[in-house]
């Protein structure tokens, strides 16, 4: 009898033991998890047509958070600055007028360009971007949007675009972004799901375009 209440107490400890173990593996799992979306990596959704046809509307994207320093969250405070981001960089950064909603656009000024659009075509320190990412869709030359500037990017500061300029809610409209609200540079397409497709539902995969890196 007092053999089976010792081998009963063994088994309640063992399984205390193992439970134990459970929970610090999950919790280690869900550290681990939180501290590389903060500080590492970050997945994004696209849900707009702005930046076709670099990306399109269901694209999954990967987007690198330290590339431009480690932040401290909600402040924005660069702890360990490595470099600003560059004209034509894809950023993801909190939209100035509503800091809840992410954005992605193109970069681009940096701080000190001035940027000039000229019927669509842009003008960075007077001379003209050939980018051959940019699409138009309306052939109207709209002020504000086909005519704009020029402006001179403040320090610490961006100046983005979409690249479906003729569709895109960007600085034209809205001004610059400060670079404390860059959450980071999208590099990859990891999933992209076309929910507008009618035919098969292996079709509604965009399979080409998984793995595309962006640039």
């Amino acid at each position: 009898m007092k053999q089976n209440k010792e081998t009963e107490k063994k088994n309640i400890k063992k399984k205390k033991s193992s439970l134990r173990e459970n929970i610090e593996a999950i919790l280690v799992a869900v550290v681990l998890a939180l501290f590389i979306r903060t500080f590492v990596v970050q997945a994004f959704k696209i849900p707009s047509g702005s930046m076709k046809n670099t990306l399109l509307i269901g694209d999954h994207i990967l987007v690198n958070k330290f590339i431009y320093g480690i932040k401290l969250p909600f402040i924005g405070a660069t702890l360990i600055p490595i470099k600003d981001p560059q004209r034509e960089d894809i950023v993801v950064f909190e939209y100035p007028d509503d800091p809840s909603k992410d954005f992605i656009k193109r970069v681009i000024g940096v701080a000190g360009d001035r940027v000039e659009i000229r019927d669509k075509k842009v003008y960075v320190n007077n001379s003209m971007l050939d980018q051959d990412f940019a699409i138009f869709t309306d052939n109207r030359s709209l002020p504000g949007r086909d005519n704009f500037g020029p402006v001179t990017v403040p320090e610490d500061s961006l100046f983005v675009m979409g690249d479906n300029r003729d569709n895109s809610h960007d600085s034209r409209f809205w001004g610059f972004v400060k670079l404390k609200a860059i959450k980071g540079k999208a590099f990859i397409i990891y999933w992209s799901w076309d929910g507008e497709n009618q035919n098969s539902i292996l079709d509604y995969v965009r399979w080409g375009r998984m793995g595309q890196l962006l640039k």
